[in-house]
């Protein structure tokens, strides 16, 4: 007679793993709740999209939009507002990662032993700054900036500074601790420990967030310069404003070159510094 064969159960998974997949069905089974009670909350009336004077609406004002304008001298003009957009991104971009690099080593647990005094209130901090939107912040800097690219820098410095120092902060709790452990058993200060241990190990992954950050910014100074914060913004709100469609085609397509643009540099340099 042949042997029965032997069955072979699965291993039990452990019981923090199973807590865990019982948590995140739980969590996925409350987000699509939500978005179901969104739906069902919101009065969305997708029909009106397909009716006859809709679609008639709509071709009528896409047609406005053609042909762009492409006078030299508007050219000119919006070629120098692309760069103001360009500049302030960058530069707001700029002085939110050094501000950033400056609030995140308070906000972070270096080593599991640290008191982090200073921890909650900086978190704190950082929560403030990147909870109020950009444009919010323009709109409180025009008061005191006035109208031009200063108060979109601004805005968007304060704004990124808190959304860059809380990446930051928890970049460097997640870093391997294993060199700076030596180096403080050593009795190395915890100053040289962050620059010869912990912030090489993390610097490519804090380039690759300033790098993210400064594509979106990129879009944000655009939207700034609606409220008069200057760039390619301010130039699209003044023509929507007198209905000149042609010149708001131009407007668009310069937005569009230049978040590709940014968007094209930003991939090769963090390709790049996969490959390093």
């Amino acid at each position: 007679m042949n042997a029965p064969a032997i069955v072979r159960l699965p291993p039990r998974p452990p019981a923090a793993l199973a807590r865990l997949r019982c948590l995140s069905c739980w969590i996925v089974a409350a987000v699509i709740a939500l978005v179901v009670a969104s739906f069902w909350s919101l009065d969305l009336r997708w029909s009106a999209f397909l009716e006859p004077d809709a679609r008639s609406s709509m071709a009528r004002f896409l047609s406005e939009f053609f042909p762009p304008e492409h006078a030299p001298r508007f050219l000119a003009s919006l070629l120098a507002a692309a760069g103001e957009t360009l500049a302030m991104s960058a530069l707001g971009t700029l002085l939110a990662a050094t501000a950033a690099l400056v609030l995140c080593l308070p906000a972070a647990r270096t080593y599991p032993a640290a008191r982090g005094l200073l921890r909650q209130p900086m978190r704190f901090v950082l929560n403030a700054l990147r909870a109020v939107p950009e444009l919010v912040w323009a709109t409180l800097l025009l008061v005191i900036a006035g109208l031009g690219p200063m108060a979109g820098t601004l805005a968007l410095a304060l704004h990124t500074s808190g959304v860059l120092g809380r990446l930051f902060a928890e970049s460097i709790e997640n870093a391997p601790p294993d060199a700076g452990a030596a180096l403080r058993i050593q009795g190395t200060g915890e100053a040289r420990i962050f620059l010869y241990a912990t912030l090489p190990q993390v610097a490519p992954q804090l380039l690759s967030y300033t790098l993210y950050r400064w594509e979106n910014n990129i879009r944000a100074a655009t939207i700034l310069g609606v409220v008069g914060a200057g760039g390619l913004g301010q130039m699209l709100s003044f023509h929507l404003s007198l209905f000149q469609m042609g010149k708001v085609a131009s407007d668009l397509g310069a937005m569009l070159l230049l978040v590709l643009a940014v968007d094209l540099a930003s991939y090769l340099v963090r390709r790049r510094m996969a490959q390093a």
